[in-house]
């Protein structure tokens, strides 16, 4: 996952870069974590290769609450 200047110029703005055993754990930490803050939302998740589980990076805005439809 990229992170550029813009996704950490001010304080609240975080790069989550999240590892998980699989991919139903990462998604529902992915999950959780939208329900609380502004995020990118539910990331492609990838494997690294010769690494154990999945890995996935969302970014977040902690300042702001999820908004609610």
């Amino acid at each position: 996952m990229r992170i550029d200047e813009q996704h950490i110029t001010e304080p609240g703005l975080v790069v989550l870069d999240v590892a998980a055993a699989d991919e139903d754990t990462i998604r529902a930490v992915m999950d959780s974590l939208q329900q609380r803050w502004a995020t990118s939302g539910i990331t492609p998740v990838w494997r690294a290769p010769g690494e154990a589980g999945v890995r996935a990076g969302v970014y977040a805005d902690i300042r702001h609450r999820a908004t609610t439809e």
